[in-house]
């Protein structure tokens, strides 16, 4: 997860005002960070860019305002980088 990390990271510092050494993998993308959903949306274009992969914002968010899952699940670093690594296995296989 150390890589995917270092590249969520990079690319979260380079989309937004957050400082690359204020982003741990226990970051909260909205509640810490203070990423809003549209910066999100440009952050996960990003993100499937660099790890060819097609992020499910829509479901998540849906499974979010459901009550299925908290933000936690989506939006905490290093859940976030573990579904990137589940997402980038499934297309490479």
């Amino acid at each position: 997860m150390s890589s995917t990390f270092d590249t969520v990271a990079d690319i979260i510092a380079n989309a937004s005002d957050v400082e690359r050494d204020s982003i741990t993998p226990d970051s909260h993308i909205i509640n810490d960070l203070e990423i809003d959903s549209l910066a999100f949306l440009d952050i996960a274009f990003e993100i499937d860019q660099a790890f060819k992969i097609q992020i499910p914002v829509e479901k998540w968010m849906e499974e979010i305002n459901q009550g299925n899952v908290s933000t936690d699940e989506y939006f905490l670093l290093k859940n976030l980088c573990a579904r990137i690594d589940q997402l980038a296995d499934a297309t490479a296989a």
